[in-house]
């Protein structure tokens, strides 16, 4: 891989705490400030599409998302998503050829110490890079099959769909 499109749709990954308000807002994306900082051997671009809460991501933002992945001249894409509809998402892009589509995100803010966001994200690269075409969840050091997982919000994690 040579090339690396990164498609953000804001989610927990890109979540800062206002602390006189006590509440997060979704900040600018991470990913390419914690490639850069990795200084990783390719080249990537970062596509912010959203800033939003999973929860809040509705169908017309899912063509969105879609539409821009379709729009993009290279194979290897990242998808940075809330956890909560993730998986929705990942079936709203199954039907894009040629490109092999990762989607991840975080558990905890990229900016908090103890974030699973850099893990998550180094997970997903990998698995962009050794995949064939198709769309792909990379969370908890695993790479699911959208078809084949669910989130568990009570256990904080993703899990085989049985």
């Amino acid at each position: 891989m040579q090339h690396l499109t990164i498609v953000t749709t804001g989610g927990t990954i890109d979540k800062i705490y206002f602390d006189d308000k006590s509440d997060y807002k979704i900040g600018a994306p991470q990913i390419g400030e914690i490639l850069s900082q990795l200084g990783v051997a390719f080249q990537f671009d970062v596509i912010p599409i959203l800033r939003k809460d999973s929860l809040h991501i509705n169908a017309e933002d899912r063509v969105l998302i879609r539409s821009a992945i379709e729009a993009q001249p290279h194979r290897h894409v990242l998808v940075t998503h809330g956890t909560d509809t993730m998986v929705e998402t990942a079936h709203e892009l199954a039907n894009i050829k040629d490109k092999v589509i990762v989607l991840t995100g975080a558990l905890n803010p990229a900016r908090f110490q103890g974030s699973d966001a850099v893990f998550n994200i180094g997970c997903a690269v990998a698995a962009v890079q050794t995949l064939p075409d198709g769309v792909y969840i990379a969370m908890n050091g695993r790479v699911w099959d959208p078809a084949k997982v669910r989130k568990n919000r009570d256990a904080n994690r993703f899990e085989e769909v049985k």
